[in-house]
């Protein structure tokens, strides 16, 4: 039997997901409120798709970004730092726990309270009334409302503004045609949903962290 020399060649390397998250390591306030985050079951961006969203936010120079699921505030703590000075990040949240976690980890950090706001409640209500043509980057997470969310990231983007979805193949989940839960259906839908509006959107879909669509909008 002939082997695949491709096969075995990939088959012999690293593990290039553990080498991609410490390549740019996380600092003890990342690590301690990840850590946070594991203790009430949030979902925290993982650090290589945090180092990706850090080098979005200087490529753009950002100075308005919005997300939808703060977590313990690890995403804000790679954002922040990277926006112009006086940039605003604003994360949205349905838990205010999440809320009251990302403040700490911004006060340990010590952002200023001039640099991000947080917002609890209902987060599609919220994303709703966000202003149009304002943000820079929208970073989503949930499955929840996916669709109208992503209309009204479309909504709120600048021309040219960046979509990020985070964990967008559920750590491939999406990629798995067997796996039908609604999450996963969701999330599956809204890439093909965008994918095929050639109109609205440029986008590129990245095995990294989760999986996370990057797309920019026309």
């Amino acid at each position: 039997m002939v082997s695949n020399p491709l096969i075995s060649a990939f088959s012999e390397r690293g593990d290039m997901r553990a080498f991609a998250n410490n390549y740019i390591p996380e600092t003890e306030i990342m690590q301690r409120a990840r850590q946070r985050g594991v203790e009430i079951g949030s979902y925290e961006t993982t650090p290589a798709v945090g180092s990706l969203l850090r080098y979005l936010t200087h490529l753009v120079g950002a100075s308005s970004i919005v997300e939808v699921g703060t977590g313990s505030g690890v995403s804000g703590l790679w954002i922040i730092p990277s926006m112009i000075d006086k940039g605003l990040f604003t994360s949205i949240d349905d838990e205010v726990e999440n809320a009251r976690l990302a403040k700490q980890a911004f006060d340990e950090a010590s952002f200023s309270s001039s640099r991000y706001r947080l917002i609890t409640g209902n987060s599609t209500e919220i994303v709703g009334k966000l202003a149009d043509s304002l943000y820079d980057i929208f970073i989503l997470r949930k499955s929840r409302d996916i669709f109208e969310n992503v209309e009204n990231a479309h909504r709120s983007l600048r021309p040219g503004g960046v979509l990020v979805i985070d964990r967008a193949l559920m750590g491939g989940k999406v990629a798995d045609p067997t796996q039908r839960d609604e999450a996963t259906v969701a999330f599956r839908d809204a890439i093909k949903v965008i994918r095929e509006a050639r109109e609205l959107w440029m986008p590129m879909l990245l095995p990294v962290g989760d999986g996370v669509l990057v797309a920019t909008k026309i």
